[in-house]
């Protein structure tokens, strides 16, 4: 397809309770706006999910001010914009939510020809099916969800039954927090699609879930590798990145996406409809496409990046890290989460809170 470390509290889908924060601008950097709208641009991003100097760079090089809010999660992101877009310009939505907010209406067209950057792409990206020939968004960082475990703790992590099918670590164990993921890999483990909409497998999905259940400390938003890095478990499911930033703390603990598959999800940049600053907004969306500045972003946040011109110029344990990249045979089993619509959401809703009920 498809260094500056973090501490081991930040992570890609972590809530900071706040209105935001305003940076202001440190080095000079050639680039200007693309017009004269007002230098401000209000960015709608997840926290912690930016290079740790980028927004102030971008303040510097173009006087822009930038503020960034921050969501817990995609379906928080989607909930505030479909009440009406409260004055955002750049926003961070999920490839199961562009598709979702391009059918709503909720996406401006991109204008490619002022995102010359856009030649940085790693190409394998450039025509997803969730948005054919990137009409609506472009690629910002893209991972997996696996298992983040203690070697000293877990014989073998290489399949799903660790976490689900096997009393070997109950009590130690805690999962995401939500119900795609959980329905997602239990269907995998079943030998079924990611995105099943057949009733008799989301069944039994749902029976394997309500039986795992008794062996799960926590149900985490989010922070479940610091649940790991803090001893409270030995395993977790957890998005590959926040655990590669654990390992760089912790040579006891790693990372497997297991041999039965999982999600392989995109994280992607858009202009929301009615943004205030649409100049502005293609202006920064340049800006973070620059290999250089892709690279600070990509090794702040240690995800993998789609920016081919910065991955090639990172160094080697980057790379090469299998947390970030993943060998190709197990990545080829993962499914990116599609977009099922309104119905089918509302069934997986249901078995979900069935399942946390029981």
């Amino acid at each position: 397809m498809k260094t500056i470390l973090p501490t081991p509290t930040m992570n890609r889908r972590k809530l900071l309770r706040g209105s935001g924060a305003l940076f202001a601008g440190l080095t000079l950097l050639p680039y200007k706006a693309m017009s004269e709208e007002e230098k401000k641009l209000s960015f709608y991003n997840y926290d912690t999910y930016i290079g740790e100097n980028t927004l102030a760079d971008f303040t510097a090089a173009t006087g822009i001010e930038v503020k960034m809010d921050l969501f817990a999660d995609g379906d928080e992101l989607f909930t505030k914009l479909k009440a009406g877009n409260p004055g955002y310009d750049v926003i961070v939505p999920t490839n199961d939510k562009v598709e979702r907010m391009a059918k709503a209406n909720m996406l401006i067209p991109l204008d490619h020809g002022k995102i010359p950057n856009i030649a940085n792409i790693d190409p394998a990206f450039l025509n997803p099916s969730f948005d054919p020939g990137r009409k609506f968004s472009l690629p910002y960082m893209w991972g997996t969800v696996g298992i983040g475990y203690r070697k000293s703790k877990v014989a073998d992590a290489s399949s799903w039954k660790v976490m689900l099918d096997d009393p070997a670590h109950a009590g130690r164990i805690a999962s995401l927090g939500d119900q795609e993921h959980n329905i997602g890999v239990a269907l995998k483990y079943l030998g079924y699609g990611y995105n099943s909409t057949n009733m008799d497998e989301l069944n039994k999905a749902k029976e394997l879930l309500i039986a795992a259940k008794k062996g799960i400390k926590k149900y985490a938003d989010d922070n479940g590798q610091d649940l790991l890095a803090q001893g409270e478990v030995d395993l977790t499911m957890e998005y590959n990145g926040d655990i590669a930033q654990v390992m760089a703390e912790d040579d006891d603990i790693t990372y497997v996406v297991p041999k039965e598959g999982s999600n392989v999800w995109e994280d992607t940049i858009a202009i929301a409809a009615g943004a205030p600053h649409p100049e502005n907004a293609h202006a920064f969306i340049n800006f973070i496409f620059d290999k250089d500045n892709g690279k600070h972003i990509a090794e702040t946040i240690q995800y993998a990046t789609p920016n081919k011109a910065a991955r090639e110029i990172m160094d080697e344990a980057y790379q090469k890290n299998p947390a970030i990249f993943p060998p190709s045979d197990i990545l080829a089993k993962c499914e990116y989460a599609a977009y099922l619509g309104e119905e089918a959401l509302k069934v997986r809703d249901e078995i979900w809170t069935a399942i946390q009920a029981a």
